[in-house]
């Protein structure tokens, strides 16, 4: 939801907890160094005074001294001041900006786990550490210099016509049309200016990240960046608003530039025209005065536009920011419900993605038997994966529900639903830590025996064997890679130390070799031994011994049964083993036979794209 600049700042505010008095602190004695700055210019003028009145003689002018130090004095406490008020405020900006991505991080966390599926990693980075850190800026810099330009110009103005009304009003003059020219820059439409770039920086970030996972792909095949649509069109949507917007911004600029230095320009004819009518020294004093002013007006201008840019961006970052704190937390039940035993039914499940115009899944109805094995097979984007992640609750269902042991996982608290549930993902993820960090972040209080016995489980020893430290190599340094099947075993490892009575297994050999497929199978059967199994699957051969499988075909269940008895069918599970019976015989140089995927035509996945 968008906020205005005052609400942002308000609610930028709230996060400072008990550092909000520091920056009120910041802003106050910024605001007297303001003063302060401006009493040597007085000091320059009343020297110079005493200095023409007495001319060419010296004698007379006693106050020199007196009017030098008192300028030395209020110049060096006006910088003690503002260096006093920055600290304040600098000390209040760090804390508020970690309190902010405290705050942001602790409501992901409460998060369904699919948020993280439907957005990247490299955005959400981007919306949560560096717009954090925007509203740095704000409160460290821009805010006590705004304290400053409050006080400064109604000060500035009192000084400007204080001494010679036709400079001042000259003086003034700049000072206006240096700000109408930074409303031109600022205004019409360039006003969603920040907003369009901070989408687009998002934009491209998220899209760099998947890039440079791709990067092994684009070296394989010669590609360049321009493969990488996706990426190739963030950079160049953002280099085209970037040059738009600077294009856009060059007479405003220009006219902002000129007039806040080329007041001295006009006070130079001005004096002369006004010297030839009136006291030669008093005009001259007065153009000293004003000649040294007007600079530090247009200092005082410039931080006007530098305040209003960091406003800006900090609301901008607080918009963004609440894109994830708008998101709704999973409910958590008032009370905690153990289930009764471990088995897993769907009743009349019905579930859309976010944005989708179809259902994923469609009043689909079955039952997980405790100690069993059940399969979910079907062509591509049928609702497999998306059956099986809601068990976990990577989403909540549009209606029906998802029961343990008979309790609703809705009404199960989150670490009781993450303790009864194991998940294997078909991608793996490893952190940059040792394998021992990585298999033990299962159950963190396991000791080193039982990482390495769950490890050796998991058929992990020749793994261990070529490594340099074994279970103690970090993986991702020094040349320590491992494979997509090793890297499925080391997950299964983990999944065996965390014990969980039910087990989903999201297509668990999709990138294993046969040598690893055999391993990760002898994994699977120590995995899944007296556990409840849900399993995805597009081998058929490794779903032949399953207790019962479920055929889904667009969102709801087409058959289901034990392998023989749908082969008997001749239904869709009895084409989908022949069309991979033949898939199996395939040899390079065969016909191909593409012919037999026909019968699937025109599915689309799980979230509406076609397939």
């Amino acid at each position: 939801m968008k906020q205005n600049k005052q609400s942002s700042l308000s609610r930028i505010l709230s996060y400072a907890g008990g550092h909000k008095n520091l920056t009120l602190l910041g802003c106050i004695l910024s605001a007297l160094s303001a003063v302060l700055g401006l009493i040597p210019y007085v000091c320059v003028w009343l020297a110079a005074r005493n200095v023409l009145e007495t001319w060419p003689s010296l004698d007379g002018a006693s106050g020199l001294a007196r009017w030098g130090w008192t300028a030395v004095w209020t110049a060096v406490g006006s910088i003690v001041l503002y260096f006093a008020a920055l600290m304040s405020t600098h000390i209040a900006a760090f804390r508020t900006a970690r309190n902010i991505r405290r705050a942001a991080m602790s409501h992901v966390l409460k998060l369904p786990l699919g948020f993280f599926t439907e957005n990247q990693s490299g955005r959400l980075r981007k919306l949560i550490d560096d717009n954090a850190g925007l509203t740095e800026d704000l409160l460290a810099h821009k805010l006590p210099d705004l304290a400053g330009t409050v006080v400064t110009p109604i000060a500035a103005v009192v000084m400007l016509f204080l001494f010679d009304w036709k400079m001042g009003l000259l003086c003034l003059l700049t000072m206006v049309l240096a700000l109408l020219s930074m409303c031109l820059m600022m205004g019409g439409k360039n006003a969603g200016f920040f907003h369009r770039y901070q989408k687009e920086i998002e934009r491209m970030s998220g899209e760099a990240v998947e890039y440079v996972r791709g990067i092994p792909v684009v070296k394989m095949f010669q590609q360049t960046v321009y493969s990488f649509k996706a990426f190739y069109a963030a950079i160049k949507d953002y280099s085209d608003l970037a040059s738009q917007y600077a294009m856009s911004c060059r007479v405003g600029q220009t006219c902002f530039l000129t007039f806040i230095n080329g007041t001295f320009a006009l006070l130079i004819p001005a004096a002369l025209l006004l010297a030839s009518g009136t006291d030669v020294r008093t005009v001259l004093v007065n153009f000293i005065f004003y000649a040294l002013f007007a600079p530090a007006c247009g200092q005082m201008i410039n931080r006007i536009m530098y305040m209003s840019e960091a406003v800006m961006e900090a609301d901008e970052a607080i918009g963004r920011l609440d894109e994830i704190l708008s998101q709704k937390p999973m409910a958590e039940p008032s009370a905690r419900k153990q289930p009764t035993d471990t088995a897993v039914s769907f009743n009349h499940v019905t579930f859309a993605y976010p944005g989708a115009d179809h259902l994923a899944l469609d009043d689909v109805s079955f039952t997980v038997l405790p100690g069993q094995v059940t399969a979910l097979v079907g062509p591509s984007g049928g609702g497999k994966t998306t059956a099986a992640s809601l068990i976990p609750r990577f989403w909540d269902t549009n209606s029906g529900t998802v029961a343990i042991g008979g309790i609703n996982v809705q009404e199960m608290a989150a670490e009781d639903l993450m303790r009864q549930v194991a998940f294997v993902f078909q991608d793996t993820r490893l952190f940059k830590e040792s394998l021992m960090e990585n298999i033990r972040a299962a159950r963190p209080d396991a000791s080193n025996s039982e990482v390495l016995a769950a490890a050796h489980a998991a058929q992990c020893d020749d793994i261990l064997e070529k490594l340099p430290q074994g279970l103690d190599t970090v993986v991702g340094t020094k040349g320590v890679y491992l494979s997509g099947g090793e890297q499925q075993r080391i997950a299964l490892a983990r999944a065996i130390l965390k014990d969980a009575p039910i087990v989903v297994l999201d297509e668990a050999t999709a990138f294993a070799d046969p040598e690893n497929e055999h391993q990760i199978q002898k994994a699977f059967e120590a995995l899944t031994k007296n556990k409840t199994v849900l399993m995805i699957a597009h081998r058929l051969s490794t779903v032949q011994g399953a207790d019962s499988i479920i055929v889904l075909r667009g969102g709801k269940i087409a058959e289901q049964g034990s392998h023989e008895s749908l082969l008997a069918l001749h239904g869709v599970y009895a084409a989908m083993w022949e069309d991979y019976q033949r898939s199996a015989q395939w040899k390079v140089g065969s016909p191909a036979g593409g012919h037999c995927y026909d019968r699937y035509a025109g599915h689309k996945n799980e979230k509406g794209e076609a397939v």
